[in-house]
């Protein structure tokens, strides 16, 4: 049994290296990286008003970002697909309902020409609102189609202007499309306020958020994260688990996400071989307010009911993600057969998450999920056993030295009874 609980970033990229065992050859399994698209980048650069602001060594937030991205258009990989976006870039007034639709791609995703685009970098000037929210819809648009990694790079120095649009609950909707699109965000010499909201954009779909107080800190992490997005990544294959193991989808060695409402119980199955062993774990992050005490189970159980091994972790609010995963060996055969025993294995999991009045429950919170089917040990033994696995092998230790100890005690009393009366 595996216990783990660890901030969002860590747990995604421990689960992405998991999958390293594939037992399943035949074409590309779940969450592998194809490679079979070019890399895309849309960078998201807020022109509002308060990007005049001159507090970035001596010269405006404005001309900060100019000067980083002219750094970054010149260092982008050749097999990057490059983009800019724009929000509160040309709408100069005050009807909030107009300043609220201002975000235009300035340059489109796509081969990069350097010179087109540090051109039209050049001509921004702050102007207006800063709509957050539908900047990131349109964005997710620009980026559509293909098979290769997506990264969002949002960069803003103040939160969002346009409410009830939320852009943390756009970042969860983005996610939840399955599309392996990630947000990284930058706040420009941030507050409380602009850190949480851009922490929680970023951590909706497993990005990276970083406060940026100086230019040279705002070129190299824009630079990081183009790179980034130049690297093979394993895409977590979208799948939605059932109520019951019966209509569970069937899983094979990969990287899967999915949805869980708060304390819901979803099913998948794995087919285990004699002589296999499965590894999975199960990650569940809170992208949204919850509750600080909650918990999450993994059940590994046979078709007919019986538990085989579990996993399970406590939050206590202290993290955004809670984790937790099993081992299961399955036994060679004994007789002669030659014929490779399959066992369906059907794995449970089950949060124990809530939230306060208010709280938004849909989407459900977003769920990782990492199954992987390796050659198992030699000589495994069933850990079945009515569902204490290797445990037995402690009770049975318990129970010896339990009769033992029993047998030493009656032997040590009556010899003092015996004792007692001779004197």
């Amino acid at each position: 049994m595996i216990r783990r609980t660890r901030p969002v970033v860590g747990a995604i990229a421990l689960l992405a290296a998991l999958t390293a065992g594939i037992a399943f050859p035949a074409g590309a399994a779940a969450g592998e990286p194809t490679g079979e698209s070019a890399p895309k980048v849309d960078l998201v650069l807020d022109v509002s008003g308060s990007m005049r602001a001159k507090d970035i060594d001596g010269q405006s937030r404005m001309a900060a970002a100019k000067q980083a991205f002219n750094e970054v258009l010149d260092a982008t990989p050749e097999e990057v697909q490059l983009g800019i976006r724009t929000l509160g870039a040309d709408y100069p007034g005050d009807d909030r309902k107009e300043g609220c639709k201002d975000t235009a791609q300035l340059y489109p995703v796509g081969p990069l020409d350097r010179t087109e685009a540090k051109t039209a970098v050049a001509t921004l000037v702050p102007t207006g609102w800063t709509p957050i929210g539908p900047a990131l819809l349109q964005a997710a648009d620009d980026l559509d189609g293909g098979d290769g990694s997506k990264r969002i790079v949002l960069i803003s120095d103040g939160e969002d202007t346009c409410a009830p649009l939320d852009p943390c609950e756009v970042a969860r909707e983005i996610a939840a499309k399955g599309i392996g699109l990630t947000i990284d965000t930058l706040g420009l010499v941030p507050n409380a306020k602009l850190s949480r909201q851009l922490s929680c954009i970023a951590e909706a779909t497993g990005g990276t958020y970083t406060s940026i107080e100086h230019q040279d800190e705002l070129t190299d992490r824009v630079n990081e994260l183009v790179d980034r997005a130049a690297e093979p990544v394993v895409t977590p294959v979208a799948v939605e688990g059932a109520d019951a193991c019966e209509r569970a989808p069937e899983l094979r060695s990969g990287l899967y996400t999915d949805r869980q409402e708060f304390g819901q119980q979803r099913w998948y199955r794995v087919e285990l071989l004699a002589g296999q062993e499965l590894r999975a774990s199960v990650s569940v992050a809170a992208d949204r307010a919850v509750r600080p005490d909650h918990g999450i189970l993994m059940r590994a159980v046979t078709l007919h009911g019986r538990e085989i091994v579990r996993g399970e972790a406590t939050g206590n609010g202290r993290t955004d993600v809670v984790s937790t995963g099993l081992r299961h060996p399955k036994p060679e055969l004994d007789d002669d057969s030659g014929k490779p025993a399959a066992e369906t294995v059907c794995l449970g999991v089950t949060t124990s998450f809530s939230a306060d009045a208010g709280v938004k429950t849909t989407p459900g919170l977003p769920l990782e999920l990492t199954v992987d089917v390796v050659d198992g040990p030699d000589n495994a033994s069933d850990v079945a056993s009515f569902g204490l696995g290797r445990g037995w092998w402690l009770l049975g230790a318990l129970v010896v030295t339990g009769f033992l100890a029993g047998l030493v005690w009656g032997w040590l009393s009556r010899w003092r009874v015996a004792v007692w009366r001779t004197s």
